[in-house]
């Protein structure tokens, strides 16, 4: 590691700028860190890809639900490739109100709905598409991914992660996220919503206008797919562990090229999903040299993620405690002026702060 820095204001109103540390929500970069988790269980022959993912959990659905028989057919790997038939562009996104506490009424638990009444109240909502037969983004399928973590390892879907993910890559601050300002963790960010976004919708009953980052959504059942805090050097730790750049690997060789090269399906135009061609829970793409793998996470009035290993062995990552409204230009723009700039360094610095920060049982990478 040869440059950990921060920049700005962890605390704008206490002044309190941004260590290196500092803990942030990562957003959608958790689907990689989940992906990596199945994909230990897949290594360890605990599960395939070609497994059945609700004959597996065997939950039961909200009673008189009319199930879609497509549902028992669909794979860890069409989930992984956001390919299992959801489509939240088309009809709806059960993470998130007022879908998720649909499902808290529908089955009769308690509000906000947790990640598994979320998973039992789709059981009775139909596929927007046959499994397999296109892509489109979804957060709930890696909702679903942290259920067959669970079941299948029998451990708490953080407790698994921690134990065969963070803690062989030398992460040890990172941790799920809480939704109340009053539970930020130590070390972590405040989040800030840019100019111009309103208050949304508390999923606290009763607490009516919030804002976006501290209520309007329900991060404690977001694990999988969104809940994870961690530092920009945490996810570079990550990065340069899933094939052994830096200590042991995480995954087999052979896994490491099940993970890049699996095709997605192709995304129907204007879904709102950005096409991508290859990759379990990574954005895999083909450049000079090899391939770049990558994720991005985003919350809308939050936060803002990324992490980037190119075929040279450069591993960056960022992360951002707001989000533009025009996120998409913020994430095209960083990418490619960060790309540019390490493509031009010709000579690296000798030292290593993963070293400097007790990690020195691991080559710096």
């Amino acid at each position: 590691l040869v440059l950990d820095r921060g920049y700005g204001f962890a605390d704008v109103d206490r002044q309190e700028p941004v260590q290196p540390g500092a803990l942030f929500r990562i957003a959608s970069v958790s689907k990689a860190f989940t992906a990596v988790a199945i994909l230990t269980l897949v290594d360890a022959g605990a599960l395939t890809l070609d497994t059945p993912v609700f004959p597996l959990l065997g939950l039961a659905a909200a009673p008189h639900a009319a199930r879609d028989p497509r549902l028992d057919t669909i794979t860890v790997e069409q989930v992984l490739v956001h390919a299992g038939g959801w489509d939240a562009a088309a009809s709806l996104d059960p993470q998130y109100l007022p879908w998720s506490r649909m499902a808290a009424a529908t089955l009769g638990r308690s509000d906000p709905a947790e990640s598994t009444t979320i998973v039992r109240y789709m059981l009775g909502v139909p596929l927007d598409f046959d499994p397999g037969a296109r892509q489109a983004y979804s957060n709930f399928g890696f909702n679903l991914l942290g259920r067959v973590i669970e079941h299948v390892s029998g451990q708490p879907y953080a407790d698994f992660v921690r134990d065969r993910v963070l803690t062989p890559a030398g992460i040890t601050t990172m941790r799920m996220g809480r939704t109340r300002r009053e539970d930020r963790a130590p070390g972590e960010v405040r989040y800030y919503s840019p100019p111009g976004l309103p208050l949304g919708e508390s999923v606290f009953w009763g607490e009516g206008y919030v804002p976006d980052a501290y209520g309007h959504y329900y991060l404690e059942a977001m694990d999988s797919h969104g809940g994870w805090l961690a530092s920009a050097a945490d996810l570079v730790r990550f990065a340069t562990a899933v094939d052994g750049q830096r200590g042991a690997a995480l995954l087999s060789p052979e896994m490491v090229r099940t993970m890049l090269t699996t095709p997605r399906p192709k995304a129907d135009p204007g879904s709102g999903s950005v096409p991508v061609a290859a990759g379990l829970g990574w954005d895999v793409r083909p450049v000079a040299g090899g391939a770049e793998w990558s994720r991005t996470g985003a919350l809308v009035g939050t936060s803002a993620a990324w992490v980037v290993r190119s075929p040279d062995g450069v591993a960056m990552a960022y992360a951002f405690n707001s989000l533009p409204l025009d996120f998409p230009a913020l994430f095209f723009a960083s990418f490619d002026a960060l790309l540019a700039a390490a493509g031009a360094i010709q000579t690296w610095p000798e030292h290593d702060l993963f070293a400097a920060a007790g990690s020195a049982a691991m080559p710096g990478a």
